[in-house]
C-alpha cells in the first residue's frame, strides 16, 4: 500500500507519518497493514510531486489546510482551493482510492461558529469531497475535528492546551478569561488510532446533531469516538499539579484512557531540557542512604535504600503499614519476626536473583548487607507515603538476646 499524506509537517501530519513509519518498518505489529511507501506532501513540496503521488497512491490523508491566514480570503484558497486541486489530479489519473478529509467542527456553522470564514471554507471542502465521491465512486471519509491536543502541537497558535502546557512547563504566564469554559478535546493518539482504523477499512461513522457527533453506521461523516469534555480551570489545575511533581514527588492519578493521563503525557513533551532531570533528596548517614523516589495519594511510595557493607537497617515494625523489599544489587539477608513470638523467618536475597519480599504488618524486620565490599541496593515500596506526624514505626530488634 502506498499512502499520501498532505499537510505532513503539521501537527496531525507529523504524528500520523511517524506512526505509519512504525508500521512500515515493523516496529508496530498491532496493525494488519503492509505499507510500501509513504508520500509526504507539504508547503515546501511541488505540484509536480503531488502529481506523481496522486498517480501512485492507494489511500489519501488530506490534512493540508490553512487556519491562521494573514487575510480571511486565504481560508477559501488554502482549504477549498487545495482540496479541489488534489481531487482534480486524482481524477486525471482515474485514481479512485479512498480519500480522507480533515475538516473541523466549525464547518457546522452553528452557534459561535456561525460567522466563521474558516468554517465556511471547511464546509465548502466537505461538499466538494462528497460530490467527488458521488461522481467517481471513490470512498470519501470526512472527519470534523474538535479541539486537538498532544505532543508536537504548536503553542501560541491554535490550541489553548498546547499554549498552557508550554507556558506552565517553561514558567511563562497564562491567561484564562473564564475557568468555566468547556472544551471538547480529542487526543492526538486517539485520533491516529482512528486514522489507522480508517486505513484498514474500519472507520467509525456518524451524523451530527448540531455540533455533537452521534455514532451511526450509515452516517456520511466519520469521527473518533473518544473525546473529553473539560473546563479550562480543570486543565490549568491539572497542569499546576504536574508541574509540582518534582518537588512533591506525588504522581497524580492517571487512570487508563483518562484525560489526566493524556494531558500529563502532553505536558511532559513541552518540558525544557533543564527540567527533564530533577534532584532527589538523599538522606545519608554512616550506614548508607535512603531516598524517596515517587509518591501517590492512593498507592503509597517507592524509595531506594543503600546499605554499606556489613550494615543492618530496619529493626522496627508497623501496625498497618506494609512494604515490599526488592534487592537489585548486592547480597543480603532479610529477617522478620512476629511481635510476641520467637520464630524468625529469613530470606537470603541478591541482585542476581531479583524477588519481592513482604514486610508484614505486626512483624519486626531488618535487612542486613552480607557483603564486606559491596553496597546493598534495595527498592522499597510502602503501601502509604511516610507521614512524620503518624509514622507507625516502632523500634524492636528482630533477634533478641535471652
Amino acid at each position: 500500500m502506498k499512502i499520501l499524506v498532505t499537510g505532513a509537517n503539521g501537527f496531525v501530519g507529523k504524528n500520523l507519518v511517524a506512526n505509519l513509519y512504525n508500521i512500515k518498518e515493523g516496529k508496530n505489529r498491532t496493525r494488519d497493514l503492509k505499507i510500501e511507501e509513504i508520500f509526504e506532501y507539504d508547503m515546501e513540496s511541488t505540484l509536480e510531486e503531488l502529481d506523481t503521488y496522486c498517480q501512485k497512491c492507494d489511500f489519501v490523508f488530506n490534512l493540508a489546510g490553512v487556519n491562521r491566514p494573514k487575510d480571511q480570503s486565504e481560508f477559501m484558497e488554502g482549504n477549498f482551493g487545495f482540496a479541489s486541486t488534489l481531487l482534480d489530479i486524482l481524477k486525471k489519473y482515474k485514481n479512485t482510492c479512498p480519500v480522507m478529509l480533515s475538516s473541523s467542527i466549525q464547518a457546522t456553522l452553528i452557534g459561535r461558529y456561525g460567522t466563521s470564514d474558516y468554517g465556511k471554507s471547511k464546509l465548502a471542502g466537505e461538499e466538494l469531497f462528497f460530490d467527488y465521491g458521488k461522481e467517481t465512486g471513490a470512498k470519501v471519509l470526512i472527519y470534523r475535528f474538535p479541539n486537538l491536543f498532544g505532543k508536537w502541537c504548536r503553542p501560541n497558535y491554535n490550541s489553548a492546551v498546547a499554549t498552557f502546557c508550554n507556558n506552565i512547563a517553561n514558567d511563562l504566564p497564562i491567561q484564562v478569561n473564564d475557568r468555566s469554559t468547556e472544551l471538547e478535546l480529542l487526543y492526538i493518539d486517539d485520533l491516529i488510532e482512528e486514522m489507522l482504523d480508517a486505513l484498514e477499512g474500519n472507520e467509525h461513522h456518524c451524523e451530527f446533531d448540531g455540533i455533537e457527533a452521534v455514532g451511526q453506521e450509515s452516517g456520511r461523516y466519520c469521527y473518533t469516538p473518544i473525546t473529553h469534555r473539560v473546563k479550562l480551570g480543570e486543565i490549568v489545575d491539572l497542569l499546576d499539579e504536574f508541574k509540582s511533581q518534582p518537588e512533591s514527588l506525588i504522581v497524580p492519578e492517571i487512570p487508563y484512557n483518562s484525560f489526566a493521563k493524556k494531558l500529563y503525557s502532553t505536558y511532559l513533551s513541552y518540558l525544557p531540557k533543564e527540567k527533564v532531570s530533577f534532584p532527589l533528596k538523599m538522606n545519608m548517614d554512616a550506614r548508607g542512604s535512603f531516598t524517596e523516589l515517587l509518591k501517590s495519594e492512593k498507592c503509597g511510595q517507592v524509595s531506594i535504600n543503600i546499605s554499606k557493607p556489613g550494615i543492618t537497617k530496619g529493626e522496627h515494625w508497623h501496625n498497618s503499614k506494609w512494604e515490599f523489599f526488592i534487592v537489585v544489587s548486592g547480597h543480603g539477608l532479610i529477617q522478620e519476626r512476629k511481635i510476641g513470638t520467637d520464630e524468625i523467618i529469613e530470606f537470603e536475597v541478591s541482585g542476581d536473583r531479583i524477588e519481592a519480599i513482604h514486610m508484614l504488618p505486626g512483624y519486626t524486620h531488618n535487612i542486613i548487607n552480607l557483603s564486606e565490599t559491596e553496597n546493598l541496593v534495595t527498592v522499597m515500596w510502602a503501601n502509604e507515603s511516610f507521614d512524620p506526624s503518624h509514622p507507625d514505626t516502632f523500634f524492636e530488634k528482630v533477634v533478641t538476646c535471652d
